[in-house]
């Protein structure tokens, strides 16, 4: 199976509703990494997965709602904690809903919140 990933970054905010996480209890930012991959098992007539400026602008759009917020006080994190694991389950249901291409089996998002952390979820077509 092919993969073509490409990664982008933003800074939001968030705190873990919880009384259990100490600082991280309290608001804070995070320079995120979202690393996207599409994975598939053809290629089209120019041996492409999927044309890469078509995704990065996908991804772009999605990630402008999420860029300077504070991500409990979106209506997606009304009722969970904004933890890299939802926020990557969250992204990879909007890029899947975006990106309507037969091509595609399945849709991975990876949310770095660091250097040495990250988390992900992957869906299938």
């Amino acid at each position: 199976m092919y993969t073509l990933s490409v990664t982008s970054s933003l800074i939001a905010h968030h705190y873990l509703k919880s009384s259990t996480w100490g600082i991280e209890n309290e608001q804070h930012s995070h320079h995120y990494q979202i690393e996207v991959s599409l994975e598939g098992h053809t290629l089209d007539e120019n041996g492409c997965l999927v044309d890469v400026v078509y995704l990065e602008a996908q991804l772009e759009a999605i990630l402008r709602r999420y860029r300077d917020r504070l991500l409990n006080d979106l209506p997606e994190f009304a009722e969970i904690n904004p933890t890299p694991e939802n926020f990557a389950h969250i992204l990879c249901q909007a890029l899947a809903s975006h990106i309507q291409l037969p091509r595609i089996q399945a849709i991975s998002v990876k949310v770095w919140v660091d250097h040495h952390v990250c988390a992900s979820y992957r869906t299938t077509a």
